[in-house]
């Protein structure tokens, strides 16, 4: 089959739709001829590549910001265990179109359609590893979801809700800082209790908790430097204690990584993390970019789960 490209016409305030002529042309040059569909909703990308994965496509490619990558990718990985034919398994693809950037970052895909589509028609592909996590939704129901990049919960689940309320007019990296530092004021570490491959409960008030199969988060930041996404293990980020005025004198550090020698910052590996509330608030997740839920939460490596149009990580 074609290649076949699910595409958020919002992304990007509304210039992917408005541009996807040019995109299209981009891809067609790279690609051939190959099919499309534009999403319409939240949640709508699960459905269009489920339908997509049972068509028997090979390569999908999102064309959107990092929820719609994480929605495509939760689509066919809902297929592939209900255990459909795959025909060899379908490739994923990413054409970055939001204002964060962070799935690209972490995969190392270009920026620009044109190099985009240059790269999916290479012979570039890697096996990268998936997170999967069960959570307990705003409905207070039990529920699950993939996630390519990083998850976590704390002050990071309050900052996306916080830009999906603000919107991303100024761009990723400015919108996150911004929602940051209002997230920070005044906030007071939340009290969990989690565990690393089922070993001791551990309690802690955390300010944020990352589980990271990616390195970079929030618009750029760098919260895991070392992490790999196909050794088959989470890189784990936790602070404790971070404010208002470490955000505004370091913030520097957590977009280079060297955050991880501050004192307030605690690192491991795992392929299992659960964790649980404390207190009566909710502890809000960040997963991928949105934010669905909230603790209790199992997050759970799946490796080598996907086939992805990707450079090679450097060693």
């Amino acid at each position: 089959m074609k290649p076949h490209l699910i595409v958020n016409p919002a992304s990007a305030h509304g210039r992917t739709g408005r541009q996807f002529d040019d995109i299209a042309r981009a891809v067609r040059s790279a690609l051939g001829d190959f099919d499309f569909s534009f999403t319409e909703r939240r949640g709508h990308g699960v459905l269009l590549a489920r339908e997509i994965y049972r068509a028997g496509a090979n390569l999908v490619v999102a064309v959107g910001g990092d929820g719609t990558a994480s929605e495509v990718i939760d689509g066919l990985m809902l297929e592939h265990a209900a255990g459909r034919p795959r025909n060899g398994g379908a490739a994923f693809g990413l054409i970055s179109r939001g204002t964060g950037g962070d799935l690209r970052r972490s995969l190392g895909c270009p920026a620009d359609a044109v190099d985009a589509a240059s790269l999916l028609a290479g012979s570039a592909e890697r096996v990268i590893d998936l997170g999967r996590v069960e959570f307990v939704g705003h409905d207070g129901e039990p529920s699950a979801r993939h996630f390519v990049n990083v998850a976590g919960f704390g002050v990071a689940g309050r900052v996306v809700r916080d830009v999906e309320r603000m919107g991303k007019a100024l761009g990723g990296k400015a919108t996150f800082m911004l929602a940051s530092a209002r997230a920070l004021m005044g906030w007071r570490d939340q009290p969990v209790r989690w565990r690393i491959d089922g070993g001791p409960w551990r309690e802690d008030r955390v300010t944020s908790l990352a589980v990271c199969n990616g390195r970079f988060f929030g618009g750029g930041m760098l919260v895991a430097p070392a992490a790999r996404m196909d050794d088959g293990l989470f890189d784990i980020t936790l602070w404790k204690g971070l404010g208002f005025a470490d955000f505004a004198l370091k913030k520097g550090m957590l977009y280079d990584g060297s955050h991880v020698r501050l004192p307030n910052t605690t690192t491991c590996r795992g392929r299992v993390v659960e964790a649980e509330p404390l207190c009566r608030e909710p502890v809000l997740l960040d997963i991928d970019g949105e934010q669905p839920g909230m603790l209790p939460a199992r997050f759970t490596i799946l490796a080598g789960a996907l086939r992805a149009r990707a450079p090679e990580e450097d060693e």
